[in-house]
């Protein structure tokens, strides 16, 4: 290989790596870009290569990143603190201290106390650290212990740290390898955590550990044997009951521990069942059931506990509406809240109880004006509590909490909403929800905000275009100060809500995922096209950005329809979809069988092949393009997007900026920490806003 830094691109040997399966032969290139363990020489230097190119490109900007940075930042209350909520005998909360990168954990017994608990100084954790990931954090039943995780090395598997809050001393007890979340049972001496596999990075263990003994002590007590599923752990809201989570793309199964006994075994609510997905919430000795079963956008049923394993025993809560999406339960003992999403809107419907459970001729929904927001559960611990607490924001309403009196709700009260430092001005912002149709008649939905006084419906304004399009996964209309950045510059922002999120049911999710993968794509620019026909944005003044499966979407759309977008941010991008597949030591590999297919059929292997990224990239004019990643990344790993880079070098027939960012200590979620975060949407922002010419004395730039 060799490499020069400054005006010319790092170019990557060429080393063909030849793979046949199905009768037909890829050849890789860059293939050789793989190591596992994060130290081949050749690789490193190709790597500090292209962050010193990218550098050195990136000079005409720097002032300007320092200034969005500063920007980004000096929105932020610098005092920040949560809503407390009571959980016990005490006043939960965290807060941040002007200049600090990370929170402070504390408690009181009263709120209007002077005598406060801290609990955690994370920032004394982090001191000395590069990177630092705060785990969950759990307080036994009895508030005397308090368990934490931590990751190091951005790889998303922690270390178990144990707190006497009696004493303030840490205790002796540490467990390694785990996901970073505990259970508690109600003895307080035992508690349940999942082991992650070193390799693969999936959690498939659970574990027993008693307090006060050896790791290596902890008992077995579950082991998933199917690598397509994932677990998790949580408890009942009454907290009598430690829930395991299994589940796959398309199915799943809960199992059920008694919180009082530590040392029985979980037994499964209902055993899984194949494209059957179900989750319980407990009330007293009933389970309600929400289940996509015959009921593709889930329907509510209740069932006594002792006959949940009967399905037929199951009966309708909530009948299943093909308009509707059931999305969340939370049951109060004298109240059973209801989150759905209709259009893409989600509402909050409340039903108060009655002698055979719940009057559903009695239920009546919290109202919001927006013309797109986001509304969910915050922090509600109580099941005996008339109070509900949830979140609430839109394009331009900063994030909110309110709480509710169910008995009269009329009467919300505002807890506390985001501040925004700087003066912000919500009048001088609109937020839009339209819908665009697809090629093939489909009508997509799409969030657009911008500045009111900066806008002309005319295709003058630059538009920046944001997707993702997988899992099932919705992007949602909410509060960013972030994009005031690019709406005080004149720029609209846009959310594609494309098909492969859920945001018009499961059905939108369905026809965006598998052999209908290529939905997503079309979606997403036809969404560019529909606007820019429209007057919302300039066509040639497009730019677009995604991370991950996101990145993915970026990576197709530069290949299917490169002339639509001027500029593209791809952000740890999973670009080498047919050889990822095909490799299950690969974190998460098996486990996306359902949502990509296995390439192992060749069906799936053909239809994988032809919108691939990498495998698609040709000889043709592409974006200008920044392209991200973190060493440590454990969700997509790093060679992916230095692989594509490199083919990308070596095939595009343009001059535009091809920038390519290694984060040499940082993983999939970029920087830690409260400001540093900060530092990669100020770069993202500087290419984008140089590029486009929007601050004075920088212009265009291009690679000569």
């Amino acid at each position: 290989m060799t490499a020069k830094t400054g005006t010319q691109p790092p170019q990557a040997d060429k080393i063909p790596h030849v793979m046949d399966l199905h009768g037909t032969t890829r050849v890789d290139d860059y293939y050789w870009m793989r190591d596992d363990e994060r130290k081949d020489p050749k690789i490193i230097a190709h790597l500090n290569a292209e962050n010193q190119y990218t550098a050195a490109q990136f000079k005409p900007y720097e002032s300007l990143k320092k200034q969005l940075f500063d920007e980004l930042v000096g929105r932020l209350d610098k005092d920040e603190s949560s809503v407390p909520y009571f959980w016990h005998n005490h006043w939960y909360y965290r807060y941040y201290k002007a200049g600090l990168e990370y929170p402070i954990m504390a408690r009181k017994l009263a709120l209007d106390s002077n005598e406060e608990q801290v609990l955690l100084d994370v920032n004394d954790r982090a001191n000395g650290h590069d990177f630092y990931g705060l785990g969950g954090v759990s307080v036994s039943p009895d508030e005397s212990k308090m368990v934490f995780g931590e990751d190091l090395l951005s790889r998303r598997i922690y270390t178990l740290y144990f707190k006497d809050l009696n004493s303030g001393e840490m205790l002796e007890d540490k467990l390694e390898g785990t996901d970073g979340d505990v259970v508690w049972a109600n003895d307080n001496l035992h508690l349940f955590y999942i082991a992650k596999d070193p390799q693969t990075l999936l959690g498939y263990q659970v574990f027993r550990h008693r307090l006060g003994t050896e790791q290596a002590e902890d008992v077995l007590v579950y082991e998933e044997q199917d690598d397509t599923f994932y677990i998790g752990l949580g408890k009942s809201l009454d907290e009598s009951a430690i829930a395991l989570y299994a589940e796959s793309t398309v199915t799943s199964e809960v199992l059920m521990l008694d919180a009082n006994a530590a040392l029985g075994e979980f037994n499964a609510v209902l055993p899984r069942e194949e494209e059957h997905e179900y989750s319980v919430s407990k009330l007293a000795d009933r389970y309600y059931i929400l289940t996509n079963w015959q009921a593709s956008n889930f329907r509510l049923m209740q069932v006594d506990i002792a006959l949940a394993a009967d399905k037929h025993a199951w009966q309708d809560v909530i009948a299943h509406n093909p308009q509707s999406r059931i999305e969340d339960v939370l049951l109060l003992n004298q109240y059973m809240v209801v989150q759905t999403r209709e259009r893409g809107i989600s509402r909050v419907h409340v039903y108060p109880a009655s002698d055979t459970g719940f009057d559903m001729s009695a239920g009546f929904e919290l109202k919001f004006n927006d013309p797109a927001y986001v509304v969910g559960f915050d922090v509600n611990v109580s099941q005996q509590s008339d109070k509900l607490r949830v979140y609430y924001s839109s394009p331009t309403t900063p994030e909110s909490i309110y709480e509710y009196d169910l008995s009269n709700p009329s009467q919300r009260q505002l807890l506390k909403q985001e501040k925004v430092l700087g003066g912000f001005d919500a009048t001088l912002y609109q937020a839009e929800r339209i819908f665009v149709p697809a090629r093939d008649g489909k009508a997509i939905p799409v969030t657009l905000v911008y500045r009111k006084d900066k806008f002309n419906k005319d295709g003058t304004n630059p538009l920046y275009q944001y997707g993702y399009g997988s899992y099932g996964y919705t992007i949602e209309p909410d509060f960013s100060s972030s994009i005031l950045s690019l709406l005080d510059r004149g720029i609209v922002y846009c959310i594609a809500h494309i098909r492969g999120s859920e945001m018009l049911g499961r059905n939108w999710y369905d026809d965006g995922r598998m052999l209908n993968k290529q939905n997503s794509f079309n979606d997403f620019v036809d969404v560019t096209q529909a606007l820019t026909s429209q007057g919302y944005g300039d066509k040639n003044q497009v730019v677009a950005a995604g991370g991950s499966a996101g990145g993915l979407l970026m990576g197709a759309v530069i290949n299917q329809a490169p002339q639509s977008y001027f500029a593209v941010a791809a952000h740890v991008p999973f670009v080498d979809v047919v050889t990822t597949m095909l490799d299950e030591s690969i974190p998460l590999t098996t486990n996306e069988y359902d949502e990509w297919g296995n390439p192992n059929e060749k069906t799936y292997f053909d239809y994988m092949r032809s919108y691939s990224p990498y495998d698609q990239v040709s000889a043709q004019a592409y974006p200008h393009m920044l392209v991200t990643t973190g060493l440590h990344d454990s969700q997509v790993q790093y060679f992916e997007p230095a692989k594509w880079v490199a083919k990308l070098r070596d095939m595009k027939t343009d001059n535009n900026m091809l920038l390519f960012d290694t984060d040499m200590e940082a993983g999939h979620g970029g920087k830690s920490g409260r400001y540093r975060q900060y530092e990669d949407k100020a770069q993202e922002y500087a290419f984008f806003i140089g590029l486009l010419g929007l601050d004075s004395g920088l212009g265009k730039v291009t690679e000569k």
